[in-house]
């Protein structure tokens, strides 16, 4: 940790070391307008620290509209425009230690109109390393050299990798400073404008970047208007660059600005972050003019598919045309020819924060996983509830009837489904299951799900993972992951071609010896080592996963699209493991208080169902329903196969025949 940034930590009360995660210092929030005064809680202490809280309505034209702690709640500032700040009472109302509160908006419907449907809030909380704010009068020419420049002080503890500076009392262009962006000359760097498309370039605005330092940003003697203007104020964001003082050991970095080249090609470049982002910045800084873009992953940044942008510079809705991003676990790919993105030769500059990275242990179990009964949901409803955005998810379409089992997640994008009961490639539903909420699982069409069962899960380090990627055709293809730890489970399954899920499992396998791997579609056999299904090869033979990546086996075709899930034990929480059935009263401990929820279980030295049981249809003492994960089939209901059991779950002897036959070995993944 850079010694600017201890000094800062600890004139702002965190010298006791406690780690820092994305989480406590950026959120992007979804929400559906109501018109009637509400919260927007998300963790992130504005009221304390101080921040700033971008909002843009999705579903209509109206104003992207920036309020800041520093300027006060109301007073509003508009990137999209040169005009002044304005104060708008009944917007956002009240800065909170935990988010930030809104009003009714009747009169300007930027922040909540019920008219305008669908909105977003992006939260910046002020944190050395992260982001700033600072505040200033202009005072026109100033000190000496020539040019004259001005410096002013900042409490961001590194040097800065972007600056926005905005004129709020008086009309002014919003004047951005860029690292990727060499000096235009001698004296002066390279000036950008958020509310235009214009490209960067002439003696406006900023200083060199060797006088954007960890002490200072300098601003360039200029004209009047700009800057620097003489009485006028002004207001000036600054957002850090690859300042490595976050996450568990205070060596991770969070937000990193940059720059890339574009090729024309479809496999664009790669950029590597070091960290999968959640919030994306993008503007083609050179060549013929082009918006600045806003991707993030909660309205949808999807691998494979179109991704959903907003426009600083404009009022416009949001809309999706382009696949144009694929995130990966360290960076993310450019996929398009769009000259918004990647016209051959030209540079594009970016700022880009990580996704959330709070570990698992810090969160409750109801946290991480939720499982329900479907609801009947009308147009744009709740189909599944959560206190939590839903990164991954599966469920079975009626319980009591033959139907398939569907499985989602938010890097895929809600309208496209996997079948666990089924190797078919992915499909895609003519409704779409929306991922864009922070409370569970909606519907874009009215949709009756009673009678379902689903079973959400948050990502989160040491608990659950997502990757997508692209198959490299031949060779071993080392993968990137960021669960952090070891995983005990993972599934594997090729979207684009039918084909066999692979499921591997640290407790069947051991280091430097052939992998075990089984699959979902059958329960006509047990794990084995190097198992081949479909013309295509599983999980490499000899190397085991480790806590940053996996090994796959030679994948025999090019370009072809996987996704894998990433599983591991937490403490308290959820557990992975075997035993070995006795064919009497069984107890299998997995570290709980107050029993298992959630436990699938399976056979793997033989035949045997892909068992799943959870407490919202009933783990009790005696008969349990239970679901088959490898068939579309309704539940059955007259078997004692699981009981309840305090630090986890007991299998009783009448499951002999199922789940406890004596002598044979079983895996289990068990949620608190």
């Amino acid at each position: 940790m850079s010694a600017a940034i201890k000094l800062l930590k600890a004139a702002a009360g965190n010298a006791g070391g406690s780690p820092v995660y994305v989480d406590d210092v950026f959120s992007t929030d979804v929400w559906d307008a109501n018109g009637s005064a509400r919260n927007i809680t998300n963790s992130v202490d504005l009221s304390g620290e101080g921040g700033l809280v971008w909002i843009k309505v999705r579903e209509a034209t109206n104003n992207n509209v920036l309020y800041d702690t520093v300027r006060g709640a109301g007073k509003q500032i508009v990137s999209n425009s040169t005009g002044a700040e304005s104060t708008r009472t009944d917007t956002l109302t009240t800065f909170n230690n935990n988010g930030y509160a809104l009003g009714a908006d009747a009169s300007y419907g930027t922040v909540n109109y019920t008219s305008n449907g669908k909105y977003v809030g992006w939260t910046f909380r002020k944190q050395p390393g992260f982001f700033d704010i600072v505040t200033y009068t202009g005072t026109g020419n100033t000190t000496g050299g020539s040019p004259q420049w001005r410096e002013i002080s900042h409490n961001l503890g590194t040097a800065p990798g972007m600056i926005i500076v905005k004129k709020t009392s008086g009309t002014g262009d919003w004047y951005v400073w860029h690292r990727g962006l060499a000096d235009d000359s001698v004296y002066a760097a390279q000036t950008g404008f958020l509310n235009q498309s214009a490209n960067f370039g002439g003696y406006n605005g900023f200083q060199t970047a060797a006088n954007q330092t960890a002490a200072h940003f300098s601003l360039r003697q200029n004209s009047s208007g700009q800057t620097n203007d003489s009485g006028a104020t002004y207001v000036a964001y600054l957002f850090a660059h690859d300042a490595q003082d976050f996450g568990t050991d205070s060596d991770e970095a969070i937000i990193k600005c940059g720059s890339y080249t574009g090729n024309g090609s479809s496999t664009g470049p790669t950029v590597d972050l070091g960290f999968e982002p959640q919030w994306l910045l993008f503007k083609k800084a050179t060549g013929s003019a082009e918006e600045w873009i806003i991707h993030d992953n909660m309205r949808g940044l999807h691998v494979g598919g179109n991704d959903a942008e907003l426009l600083p510079a404009s009022g416009s809705q949001e809309y999706s045309s382009y696949a144009a991003i694929d995130v990966t676990a360290t960076g993310f790919n450019i996929t398009h020819t769009s000259a918004r993105y990647n016209e051959n030769s030209q540079t594009y500059i970016y700022m880009a924060i990580r996704r959330p990275h709070k570990p698992a242990s810090e969160f409750a179990a109801t946290d991480l996983f939720s499982q329900s009964m479907g609801l009947n949901a009308s147009t744009g409803g709740k189909v599944y509830a959560t206190t939590y955005p839903v990164d991954f998810h599966f469920a079975k379409g009626g319980i009591s009837a033959t139907g398939d089992w569907y499985l989602r997640d938010r890097l895929r994008g809600g309208n496209l489904y996997l079948n666990p009961n089924d190797p078919r490639a992915e499909s895609s539903h003519a409704y779409n299951n929306e991922f864009d909420h922070m409370d569970g699982i909606y519907t874009e069409t009215a949709l009756d799900n009673t009678g379902s069962i689903g079973y959400q899960f948050r990502r989160a380090p040491g608990f659950m993972d997502v990757v997508a990627y692209t198959g490299s055709g031949s060779g071993s293809t080392v993968v990137k992951h960021n669960l952090g730890v070891v995983p005990e489970m993972v599934w594997r399954k090729r979207r684009d071609a039918s084909q066999q899920y692979y499921i591997w499992a640290s407790a069947l396998s051991g280091a430097g010896t052939a992998q075990a791997n089984g699959n979902f579609y059958t329960s006509s056999q047990g794990f084995s080592n190097g198992q081949y299904y479909a013309g295509d090869t599983q999980f490499d033979n000899i190397t085991p996963p480790t806590a940053t990546e996996f090994t796959q086996g030679a994948l025999k075709t090019s370009s072809a699209q996987y996704v894998i899930y990433l599983f591991a034990s937490v403490a308290g929480i959820s557990k992975i493991g075997t035993y070995t059935g006795t064919g009497s009263d069984l107890n299998v401990d997995c570290g709980f208080s107050a029993g298992a929820r959630f436990v699938i279980i399976k056979k793997t030295s033989g035949n045997g169902a892909w068992y799943v049981f959870d407490t919202v249809r009933g783990i009790v003492a005696g008969n349990d329903p239970y679901l088959t994960l490898h068939t579309g089939n309704a539940q059955s209901t007259g078997y004692d196969y699981i009981d309840p059991l305090s630090s986890g779950f007991s299998l009783p002897s009448a499951a002999s025949g199922s789940t406890n036959q004596s002598g044979e070995t079983y895996l289990f993944f068990a949620i608190a």
